[in-house]
């Protein structure tokens, strides 16, 4: 990494480090699989700008990083060591922090002022070529700042923002939010979160604050991880909130972005909100919205999850194509489909409640992999007749080896989806009594393990890329329901039903939801393959015949289940009873329970 000092007109002299990519060209990933969690400089995926013609190789994208209050361009040493293989990217300290010139005047440290120690350093790194732009805190504050203004028209091809929103933007937030109620909650929200902001602005008592070493310790209660700031940094930092908070926030101007725009919000950020930085769609026409889990200081604590986000929308500028995760997060222009960009993951996808599930997310604009023992080309041409893509793959469910070749094959070839449906059951009728224990075991295997395989495998993937999902579980109204009927079933779907609480609760840090379905009597062909324990063939083939009758009187589509399932997700709804007779069963069962044990006593044969 070299260093050089940048002058400005105003005489501040800024620090500013560049990290030059090894060799040249520099290889520069394409899209890659959608939804990759892999590092954001991978091998695998390596190809030099400019050789898709068998030209020249283009000039190595330049990253300019920002970093924010109290920090220095020390924030960025993870981001850095994760892009520089492929990028050229270039830190500074900021005015007032790190190595750069601290000016004593509060005025110094006013937007306009830092637009233009922004706009300078991008003249000195790179006179002859836009730049892209990656900004946290106070960092992306003033690169908004910038980027909505006239001091890099031309200068910059994209934008990713991290937990710092336009000051201008805020305030309009805010003024809005009062005209709104149902958005009351979060500007109380956003105020609480923003309390130190007030603090900030009283004479003397924060300067004793930071050289007491009160802020720091305050810092190290909402992330650990965070180090002590720099004394004068933190000092310093202070006239940024001094010379802008109460100016911008109190008269916003209409400040409008010309560049893709990313924002990156922490779900677990304790001083700006998601929905604060998140609600900027009137003013950038080029707009993605990522929610990831993590802290306000997720650069660096989470490097490789920002890098990789900075760099598939780099790579889509650049003109590699857009990752799925990218199409996913889009807000202007708005895609068509309520899950336009997802990818939906459904085993016992060929038949009922999975297939209709599955054409349900392809429908909404979501692309779809199909997981079955039984033939899936019909409903994978259903799929696409629907404008999805469709993977399908054959697996059973119930071997732990299959389903964790089944996961490392479909990251590696499609990507970690986004949401998970385990769907795939079977029915065995029959008392206890007569249940064999190769009849308990199949069920328990496919019924239960299968839903186990699939909640590990996949909820791992979700929880270590860190961008949210969704994991819905089918179970059934008779896991609410004790019963003579199908005791083997009830016992695996009421399994299912509590693994979804416990799995829902374990996953609910790293922004992953979970749904139970417990849907009562659907038309699918469950009943027609359902096993019944203790009666010979002819018995057994005349009682699936009846059930099959039942369900098919019933006539309760199995569509209707999966517009159920896609509201769950949406509105990550913990338990989801589709039908009238698992309504009344949930209710009963919460409310009587002693009434259902009654009824389900069976006197002696």
């Amino acid at each position: 990494m070299a260093t050089q000092r940048v002058r400005v007109d105003d005489g501040v002299e800024l620090a500013v480090h560049v990290s030059e990519p090894p060799g040249s060209p520099v290889a520069v990933r394409s899209a890659g699989p959608a939804n990759s969690a892999g590092p954001a400089n991978s091998p695998e995926s390596a190809r030099s700008v400019g050789d898709a013609d068998g030209g020249n190789a283009a000039p190595v994208p330049t990253v300019v990083c920002v970093h924010g209050y109290p920090d220095n361009s020390s924030l960025w040493d993870g981001v850095v060591a994760e892009l520089a293989g492929r990028f050229r990217v270039v830190t500074y300290d900021v005015r007032g922090a790190g190595a750069s010139d601290r000016p004593r005047s509060r005025d110094a440290y006013l937007l306009d002022r830092l637009a233009a120690d922004l706009a300078a350093v991008v003249d000195a790194v790179s006179p002859d070529g836009p730049v892209h732009l990656l900004a946290h805190d106070w960092g992306a504050i003033q690169t908004w700042h910038a980027v909505t203004g006239s001091w890099l028209r031309g200068r910059v091809r994209s934008f990713t923002s991290i937990s710092g929103p336009c000051l201008d933007h805020a305030g309009h937030w805010f003024r809005d939010g009062l005209r709104r109620p149902p958005v009351w909650r979060d500007l109380v929200r956003q105020a609480l979160h923003s309390t130190y902001i007030g603090f900030f602005q009283l004479p003397v008592v924060p300067e004793l604050a930071i050289r007491s070493g009160l802020l720091a310790r305050v810092l190290r209660s909402t992330d650990p991880e965070e180090p002590a700031p720099v004394t004068g940094d933190a000092v310093a930092g202070l006239n940024l909130y001094r010379a802008n908070m109460l100016r911008r926030l109190g008269g916003p101007g209409e400040r409008r972005a010309d560049v893709p725009v990313q924002v990156v919000a922490p779900t677990g950020d304790a001083y700006v909100t998601v929905p604060l930085q998140s609600g900027v769609e009137r003013w950038v026409a080029d707009l993605r919205v990522r929610r990831v889990s993590g802290g306000h200081w997720v650069a660096r604590a989470q490097p490789r999850r920002i890098a990789r986000a900075a760099a598939e929308l780099i790579d889509h500028v650049e003109g590699f194509g857009e990752a799925r995760s990218l199409r996913r997060s889009r807000v202007n222009p708005r895609p068509a489909g309520r899950f336009a960009g997802h990818l939906v993951l459904v085993t016992g996808a060929a038949s009922g409640i999975g297939r209709a599930t599955a054409l349900a997310f392809a429908a909404e604009g979501a692309d779809i992999v199909l997981a079955d023992i039984a033939p899936l080309t019909a409903v994978a041409d259903e799929v696409r007749a629907r404008g999805g893509e469709a993977f399908a793959y054959s697996v059973d469910v119930s071997g732990a080896e299959a389903m964790a070749e089944f996961a490392a094959s479909v990251v590696a070839e499609v990507g970690v989806p986004d949401v998970v449906v385990n769907n795939a059951g079977v029915g065995v009728a029959g008392p206890v009594l007569d249940t064999s224990v190769a009849d308990w075991s199949h069920v328990i295997d496919v019924n239960l393990w299968g839903v186990i395989h699939g909640n590990r495998l996949f909820g791992r993937l979700l929880a270590e890329r860190g961008e949210g999902g969704h994991i819905v579980n089918v179970a059934s109204m008779a896991a609410r329901v004790p019963n003579a009927v199908l005791p083997a079933y009830s016992t695996t779907k009421a399994a299912v039903l509590h693994l979804t609480e416990c799995v829902r609760a374990e996953l609910a840090g790293h922004g992953v939801g979970a749904s139970a379905v417990c849907p009562g009597i659907v038309r699918t062909s469950i009943a027609a393959t359902t096993r019944f324990a203790g009666v010979d063939a002819a018995e057994q083939a005349g009682r699936r015949m009846r059930s099959d009758r039942m369900f098919a009187r019933r006539n309760f589509a199995p569509e209707k289940v999966a517009a159920d399932i896609l509201r769950a997700v949406e509105r990550d709804r913990p338990v989801v009873a589709p039908t009238a007779e698992a309504k009344v069963a949930g209710a009963l069962a919460r409310f009587t329970p002693g009434l259902l044990r009654a009824a389900a006593r069976r006197p002696p044969a």
